[in-house]
């Protein structure tokens, strides 16, 4: 699986002119499910994202979590991170999960996001979104949890 983190002031996800997911201080994680990816990399990937070291403790050194912080999640489904750009001008999108694996992977990172983190907001999976944050720092990290090969 892939994200996208940004270490936001604030995010936002907006559907049809509504705002459906908000936070405040926190992480943006744009996040992708890949072929032959599982519940297993859902759950690496989130690990890896709670305990991420990209807030500022009081010395000004990245040390702290988002949990370190108690900061906003925003999580938001994101195929095109599976972008595959070697071919040409146009993105093929052939690595990325199909629409029913990575519905249901979303879906189970997000249930885990949520039982392990106090707030967690979410954009909504397929959706035509606007995404709306300001980057604090700015501060944007990629991170990648490879299925087993």
């Amino acid at each position: 699986m892939l994200a996208v983190l940004q270490r936001v002031s604030e995010a936002r996800a907006i559907v049809d002119g509504e705002t459906i997911g908000e936070v405040g201080h926190g992480l943006l994680a744009l996040v992708c499910a890949e072929r032959g990816d599982t519940p297993a990399e859902a759950d690496k990937l989130l690990a890896k994202l709670l305990k991420l070291r990209i807030f500022t403790d009081d010395a000004g050194k990245m040390n702290r979590s988002v949990q370190d912080v108690e900061g906003g999640l925003l999580i938001v489904s994101q195929f095109t991170l599976a972008a595959d750009t070697s071919g040409g001008n146009r993105p093929s999108f052939t690595n990325a999960a199909d629409p029913h694996t990575g519905q249901a992977l979303y879906a189970h990172f997000v249930a885990r996001a949520r039982a392990a983190h106090s707030l967690v907001q979410t954009g909504r999976f397929a959706a035509d979104m606007k995404v709306q944050l300001i980057n604090d720092g700015p501060v944007t990290v990629p991170l990648r949890i490879a299925p087993p090969a």
